[in-house]
């Protein structure tokens, strides 16, 4: 199932347009070509790729996956997420058709090679095109038919995909089976919720799909009108829920499972939860499965997920009756951090039927009086919960079940109200509610709810899920009773810890009313919170470290007993090389499992102080693992590194003077530029006087910018931000890869700047860059590396002055005949004219010497006389143009 929502891409992927006409007949555009897919295992995958014609012109690259003996079997449509494409599926696909099934994957319409615009799965496209690929189906002779011209099939999909599933399954009574995952039941809801507009979750949507241009017309002028006004309008809240499963709801009668991550605050836990009332009202099996990620990050579980699905088809599709499709409903809860790999500990808990989001409310008395907060003008700043594009590396979210703090609130643009401390631990599954009296100043107010897990003390509040529920309450002006129904949340609160309900004026995520106001809340209720009681969490198996720990132990005990191995001490500083920078000798590193393929070979250099050396060398050279093995994060085979004498060894302490910058260093956006240095020292636990903070940041020369939070910086501001971080303590050896890497040529020009600012106070810079031109007029010193090995060291200008080629500046102009015998001077391979004087290029054997003395003999007004070659040349020459 794809979802790849580390990289936001995964979130929507699905099928896309759909045909229109519901008689039309497919047409294939070529006859396919079948190949055989490495499976990997005992039988091969064949794999037939076609393009497919759609009524309106759209055509659909398709891709369908048989495996095994001939006959007749179920088929599964796989549908990608938003901004993927049909390759996405393929290893599912290829699994399903070893488990006796015939696939189907394709790009849906404006994704990968199919074309056509994007529609958001509308009707009349990408719902209908689903149609005609069924029909495509009932004429293979691989596929199970249940009458002619119906096949036997199931349809799954991720986000996007997973949309498409459930309207395939309104619209198509054909279809037997759905696993839709991740994904919306009304699309308006999703993007609109309580009428606020999801600011940034709906420019990723835009912006992942290439731009307005590529969706419908009328999807476009949406957009483009709720993004300026801020407020969604009756006309798009139609458009969208026209196209949402919601608007077919209670056609939809096929067995039905829902996966739905937690932490997601695009298409959250109720989104699911609404397709569940609906479908199993129709009669049909639903089952529902809350796995711990979603799109703001975390484990999308993907194995177990699809083992799942493939037991769901198998009941369903096969018809086999003892297949196990697991429980009504299942939820992954996060229990502590694994201390062998970091990752979270996850357990499943599960009950028989689904409880829904309401079951078993319990009463939680809260306290505060009525407050008055401020919509602030332009809603800035905004307050912080999850971060849409930032969930790559596990989510924040995630971090929330791991009992880490990441959400921020302004003082004096929230109302919130607390709980005495919990006497027994206290486990919400489900949606908390409060009611409150809202008065604004304006007519309308809109407010963000959100409930805090607070730590004793109050040191530490976490916000589960990272989830807000945004509200407009509207004609407040002379005050209002408001329910608000808080996030879906499966979250543990221990005993001795406090709830806090928020209403803040702003978030991140959100548009809020850009004019000023002032807003008084009043609590006007109890926090009831659901408990969902009959869902069990499983017993924690015993770790297996339980059994091998002491076997393991005894065993090492024994072969150091009887081998006698001692820990080899590293080796003694070298005086001599005390103000040497870094010394690089005989240095070694062979590929994983080769005895004779190397990443670096023999390599050996020496850099002094003051200099700013440029490693250069063309992909696959060795520059990384070079600079890898110079940091201590790997060991070399042979050879040695010495930096200022000591010798390198993985957290060998001669490392805390040297700082190191790679690519794409990350920082807290709502924090200033200064704030994220300082938190970042404080991290390394070293006295803060030792920083040297506001020299580092004289040297960065990033001005009042400072105190700006670094969601406002630049690319180049923020490359420079992360240069100052590798200075502070003010490191004797700084090393920087790729540091102009996606800038501009002024914030090139300022990089530039800052390396040689630096290296000019006796410190050194290594500096690894593509951008030869860059490194000319920045480094002082080179190496040059090819194949691993060492292939030139030394002064920039020897490198480059070793060509053949010299421009002679001149006084005045160069008459024609003077030129004809400049050309004919021995040694002389040809000379022409330029705006500065000549450009002569030298035979073997000449010199400039000789062409010096032979031109002053010709009268000619010699100015200067200096090599002509760019180091773009000298490099291509030296690696023997392989870069």
């Amino acid at each position: 199932m794809d979802l790849r929502v580390a990289r936001l891409r995964g979130l929507l992927k699905g099928p896309r347009r759909l045909v229109a006409a519901a008689a039309a007949v497919v047409v294939l555009a070529g006859a396919g070509t079948w190949t055989a897919a490495a499976s990997g295992g005992p039988e091969p995958v064949h794999r037939a790729d076609r393009m497919m014609a759609m009524p309106g012109g759209a055509r659909l690259d398709t891709s369908y996956f048989t495996a095994g003996p001939a006959g007749r079997r179920p088929a599964v449509l796989l549908a990608h997420g938003f901004g993927g494409s049909k390759d996405d599926m393929r290893q599912q696909a290829e699994d399903l058709a070893r488990d006796g099934y015939a696939v189907l994957t394709w790009s849906a319409r404006g994704f990968g090679s199919s074309t056509g615009k994007i529609g958001l799965n509308d009707p009349k496209a990408e719902v209908a095109d689903v149609s005609r690929l069924i029909d495509w189906l009932a004429k293979q002779p691989q596929v199970r038919l249940d009458k002619p011209g119906d096949p036997r099939v199931g349809v799954a999909g991720g986000s996007y995909g997973g949309a498409i599933s459930l309207l395939a399954a309104g619209h198509d009574r054909r279809v037997d089976a759905i696993a839709p995952a991740l994904t919306y039941w009304n699309l308006a809801d999703a993007l609109f919720p309580n009428g606020v507009y999801k600011k940034l979750w709906a420019g990723v949507f835009f912006g992942e799909g290439g731009g307005c241009a590529r969706f419908e017309p009328a999807l476009c002028r949406m957009y483009e009108r709720v993004a300026t006004s801020g407020t969604p309008d009756a006309a798009a809240r139609t458009l969208l829920q026209e196209r949402s499963p919601s608007a077919v709801g209670s056609r939809i009668k096929v067995p039905t499972l829902l996966v739905q991550g937690q932490t997601d605050s695009l298409f959250p836990l109720g989104q699911a939860d609404a397709a569940e009332h609906a479908i199993k009202a129709n009669g049909a099996p639903v089952d529902v499965d809350w796995v711990a990620g979603g799109h703001d990050g975390g484990d999308l579980e993907t194995g177990r997920v699809q083992n799942r699905v493939r037991a769901w088809f198998d009941r369903y599709l096969k018809g086999d009756k003892n297949t196990d499709t697991g429980p009504a409903f299942r939820i992954t809860r996060t229990g502590g951090v694994d201390s062998t790999d970091g990752t979270a500990q996850l357990r499943g808990a599960s009950a028989n039927s689904y409880p829904g989001l309401r079951a078993d409310r319990h009463d939680i008395a809260l306290s505060g009086r009525a407050q008055h907060i401020i919509n602030p003008a332009g809603a800035s700043p905004p307050a912080v919960s999850a971060l849409p594009g930032l969930g790559g590396s596990g989510g924040l979210g995630q971090l929330s079940a791991l009992g880490l703090g990441t959400a921020l609130d302004f003082p004096g643009q929230n109302a919130h109200f607390d709980s005495a401390p919990l006497t027994r631990t206290l486990q919400i599954t489900g949606t908390p509610t409060a009611r409150v009296h809202v008065t604004s100043t304006s007519g309308d107010a809109v407010l963000f709810g959100k409930v805090y897990d607070v730590g004793p003390g109050g040191k530490q509040q976490v916000l589960p899920s990272q989830l807000v529920t945004p509200f407009r309450v509207t004609g407040a002006r002379s005050g209002k009773d408001v329910t608000v129904t808080l996030p879906a949340i499966d979250h543990e609160v221990q005993k001795g810890h406090r709830l806090r309900l928020v209403l803040a004026t702003t978030d991140l995520g959100y548009a809020s009313p850009a004019a000023p106001a002032t807003y008084t809340v009043t609590l006007k209720s109890a926090l009831s919170v659901p408990t969902a009681p009959a869902v069990r969490t499983a017993a924690a198996p015993l770790p297996s470290w339980v059994w091998w720990l002491p076997l393991a132990g005894a065993g090492i005990a024994a072969a150091l007993l009887l081998t006698a191995r001692r820990r080899t001490a590293a080796p003694a500083p070298d005086p001599g090389l005390a103000e040497v920078p870094l010394v690089i000798k005989d240095l070694s590193k062979r590929y994983a499992g080769s005895a004779d393929r190397y990443a670096v070979r023999e390599l050996s250099f020496r850099v002094e102080r003051g200099q700013v050396l440029g490693l250069l060398g063309p992909n696959g050279a060795g520059k990384t693992t070079t600079l890898r093995m110079l940091m201590g994060l790997i060991t070399p085979d042979d050879g040695e590194i010495r930096v200022f004498g000591h010798a390198i060894r993985p957290g060998a302490p001669v490392l805390s003077r040297v700082g190191a910058f790679v690519e794409g260093a990350g920082f807290l956006p709502h924090l200033s530029g200064r704030e994220n240095l300082e938190l970042y020292w404080r991290a390394t636990g070293r006295p803060a006087a030792d920083a040297h903070l506001d020299e580092a940041l004289e040297i960065a020369g990033l001005g009042d910018a400072l105190a700006r939070a670094v969601r406002t910086y630049s690319q180049g501001m923020r490359q420079r931000l992360a240069i100052a971080q590798a200075m502070l303590g003010l490191p004797d050896l700084l090393i920087l890869d790729e540091p102009t890497n996606g800038l501009d040529p002024p914030q090139i020009r300022e990089m530039r700047e800052v390396m040689i600012r630096y290296a000019a106070a006796g410190r050194t810079v290594i500096v690894s860059s593509h951008l030869l031109s860059e490194v000319e007029q920045s480094c002082t010193h080179l190496v040059v590396m090819d194949r691993g090995r060492l292939v030139q060291a030394g002064p920039v200008r020897d490198i480059i002055g070793s060509g053949d080629t010299l421009l002679v500046g001149t006084a005045g102009p160069v008459e024609e005949p003077v030129m004809e015998k400049v050309a004919a001077l021995p040694g002389v391979a040809s000379a022409v004219r330029t705006e500065d004087g000549l450009l002569v290029r030298l035979e073997a054997g000449g010199t400039a010497e000789r062409l010096v003395v032979e031109l002053v003999r010709l009268s000619v007004p010699v100015a200067s006389v200096g090599p002509h070659r760019r180091l773009e040349d000298a490099f291509l020459t030296l690696i023997g143009g392989s870069a």
